[in-house]
This record gives structure tokens, sequence and C-alpha cells, in this order.
């Protein structure tokens, strides 16, 4: 006789603090669940660089009502990396880490989930919560596929006495821009805008504007990168094109969700790779199938955080047990 089919109630996808947050309802409703990442756990707050201060106090960054205990007044990587690690073990979280979703087939009742080298999985319901991070917004330009050049910023050390281009003018591109000068980098901060951006931390932006008003870091603006070489950089302005030496590049030209792998389960995705939800259930167009942290706004990451985006876990585990689905 054939064995019968596990049928879990939901499968999370993406162990970040949102996903998290949907496991942990999960777990205390009593649904079967599983959570998933591809990588390890909060791979995208892993991957920041490591001596990275969060902007939000610590109360703003707890979920599943577990204090998030820190000395200094705001959490540094470290600390949420070891809280995360903290929250799941206190609620026994089943999750399962380096598990690469391939696909999502079928539809509610019965999705499965096809996992890379591992069994199946089926479930009544799905949650994408696989943020935007490892999707950078490409510039599109010869050069950017150099090694010299990356979307991601680590630390300064190997850097010094470099010449480094960060193209962007936001909050991350201001921050790496102050790290490197501190570390006796030599740092251009390239950006299409006329100033700063307004996401600038009002306690970093003296900082910025001092350093490149006494040309500590040179600042082109209205500028756009148009192509990268091996030992410079093309830059436009409205002066016309500049050459300038260059060994390294941060293009910090923000990020964006996986909108194929969405779009191969059926979710509509419309302006600014905004995938088709309603905003009080979370779920998609596609009935069984939920969004969930900064995937919701697809590439205007700036709209949601873990401040934010921490109640969704609940608004989507409450949709499930409200009778809409069966």
């Amino acid at each position: 006789m054939a064995s019968q089919e596990e049928v879990n109630d939901l499968v999370i996808i993406g162990a970040g603090p949102s996903g998290l947050a949907c496991a942990i309802a999960a777990h205390e409703n009593g649904l079967q669940y599983v959570l998933l990442d591809k990588g390890c756990l909060v791979n995208a707050i892993f991957n920041f660089p490591p001596n990275l201060i969060f902007f939000s106090t610590a109360d703003l960054l707890e979920i599943g009502r577990v204090p998030l205990i820190i000395s200094d007044e705001k959490p540094t990587r470290t600390d949420l990396l070891k809280y995360y690690r903290l929250v799941s073990e206190h609620y026994g979280l089943n999750i399962k880490l380096f598990h690469n979703v391939l696909a999502v087939a079928g539809d509610h009742p019965r999705f499965v989930i096809n996992v890379e080298d591992r069994p199946n999985l089926v479930a009544k319901n799905v949650v994408i919560a696989t943020g935007q991070y490892d999707r950078p917004n490409l510039l599109g330009i010869p050069g950017e596929d150099l090694d010299k050049v990356s979307h991601y910023y680590t630390e300064p050390h190997s850097f010094y006495k470099k010449k480094v281009a960060i193209i962007g003018g936001k909050n991350s591109a201001v921050e790496f821009a102050l790290d490197l000068y501190k570390n006796s980098v030599d740092v251009t901060l390239i950006h299409r805008g006329e100033t700063f951006g307004k996401s600038v931390k009002y306690w970093i932006r003296p900082d910025i504007e001092n350093r490149v008003k006494e040309g500590k870091i040179k600042a082109i603006f209205n500028a756009t990168v148009k192509e990268i070489r091996p030992g410079s950089i093309v830059v436009a302005d409205s002066d016309g094109e500049q050459v300038l030496e260059n060994d390294f590049v941060f293009a910090m030209t923000g990020y964006h969700p996986d909108t194929d792998f969405l779009q191969q389960m059926g979710v509509v995705i419309g302006e600014r790779h905004t995938p088709k939800h309603d905003p009080e259930t979370l779920e998609t167009n596609v009935r069984g199938i939920y969004v969930a942290g900064v995937v919701t706004v697809g590439s205007e990451g700036s709209k949601v955080f873990i401040e934010n985006s921490r109640a969704h876990g609940n608004q989507i585990i409450g949709h499930i047990l409200n009778g809409r689905q069966d």
C-alpha cells in the first residue's frame, strides 16, 4: 500500500526576519510548516559589512516577543545574527538551511516545491520571503562584469591606498564612502542626483558634506558612469565626459526581488518589480501564494524594514486560519 503524501500547511521560502516571523506565527498556531533558505539564517544580514550598525533601536527589530538585549543604543550586525539564532532556538523552528528552491508548481491546495538535490515538498500554501539583496540593479554599461566591480560592500582594509569609485548617493553609498575614507582610501562618489539622497541618516549627512567640502572625498553630482575599464572609469556630466583613474568600483544602485521566480508561479509583476498582492492579507493574485517582507515592494526597498514587516507573519497566518482557505 502506498504511503500517504505528507502535505504541509505552508512552506516559507526565505529565512530572513520576515520569514522567521511567518514561521513563528505558524508555530504558535499549530500549523505544519517548513522554513527554507538557499543560504544561512538571515543570509542578507550575514552578508552586510562586519562593522555595520543598524539605524533602528533594538525594540523595533524584535520578533516573536523575544527581547533583543544589547549593550549599546543601536544593534550591530553581530548583535542581530546572535539574536535571530536565539529566536530560532527559542521556538525550535523547523528551518532547513542551504536548501535552494528551484521552482514552485501546482496550485492551492497542493503546491509542489522543487528543492535542489533534495526531495520535493508539498504544501497547501507558500510564502515568498526571499528579499531582494541578492539581485542588484545592474548599470548595464561596458565593464560592469569586471572583477574590480561589486554591488556589495564588505570592509575597507583591502582597498588601502587604492582609488575607489562609489556609484550612488543614498545612505549606503555615503556610509561606505566615509568608511573607506577613514581607512586611507582615495574615494570618489558619483551620483546622478543634484545632492545626496534624503535617506542619508541625519547624523551622517554633516560628516559627508564636510568631507566633500574639504576635498577629502571627491563627489561628482548630476553624473553617470558610462564605462568601466581595467584601470579607469568614464564619467559623464553636464561638462561632457572625463576619464578617471580607478582601481575598484562599488555600484550601490539598489536591489530588486527575483521576479522571474515569482512569475513562474503565475504572480503578476507590476511597476518597479512589485508583485500584485492584497496589502491586508499579503496573498498574491495566485491563491495560496503569499509575499512577505521587502519583496512586497519590489525595487522600492527603502519602504519596508524589519520593523514594519515583522507583522507580516501574523497577517498571512491569520488569513490562512480565518476560513478563507480550507
